[in-house]
C-alpha cells in the first residue's frame, strides 16, 4: 500500500529500501506547513484504486530507469496537521548521486500525475 491514514513511518520506510549493496541513501518528507493566513491542517483526499496504482507505476518506472535502486513512498490521506509528514519517499542505491535522480524523480511525478487532492484548513 501506497496511502494510508496513519503517521507516516520513515525509519520502517528506510528499512524497506536499504541493504548492504547500497551506499547511498535519500529521504525525502513532504510536512504540512504553517503558512501566514492561519493553515493548521491539510485534508488530502484522493480517488484511491487510481492513486494506488499511479504511485504504483511510477516507482515502477523509477525501478526500470535505475534498476540498482530501491525506492519507497508513502502518501497520507485525511486530516494533517501542520508539522507532520503527508508524503515521505526513500531511495537507496550504489552510488549517492542515483539515490538522488531517484527521489526527485518520484516526487516530481506525484506532483504531476497523482490524484490526491488537498483542502486548508484555517484557524478561523
Amino acid at each position: 500500500m501506497h496511502l494510508t491514514r496513519e503517521r507516516l513511518d520513515v525509519e520502517q520506510l528506510i528499512a524497506t529500501v536499504a541493504g548492504p549493496e547500497r551506499g547511498g541513501s535519500c529521504v525525502f518528507i513532504g510536512t504540512v506547513r504553517g503558512e501566514p493566513d492561519g493553515v493548521t491542517a491539510i485534508e488530502y483526499t484522493a480517488y484511491e484504486a487510481m492513486a494506488e496504482a499511479e504511485l504504483g507505476r511510477m516507482i515502477g518506472e523509477a525501478r526500470a530507469r535505475w534498476p540498482d535502486a530501491r525506492v519507497a513512498a508513502r502518501h497520507r490521506l485525511g486530516l494533517v496537521p501542520v508539522g507532520e509528514a503527508s508524503i515521505v519517499i526513500v531511495s537507496a542505491a550504489p552510488h549517492r548521486a542515483d539515490a538522488f535522480e531517484v527521489c526527485r524523480y518520484v516526487i516530481e511525478e506525484v506532483k504531476r500525475r497523482l490524484p490526491v487532492w488537498k483542502k486548508d484548513h484555517h484557524r478561523d
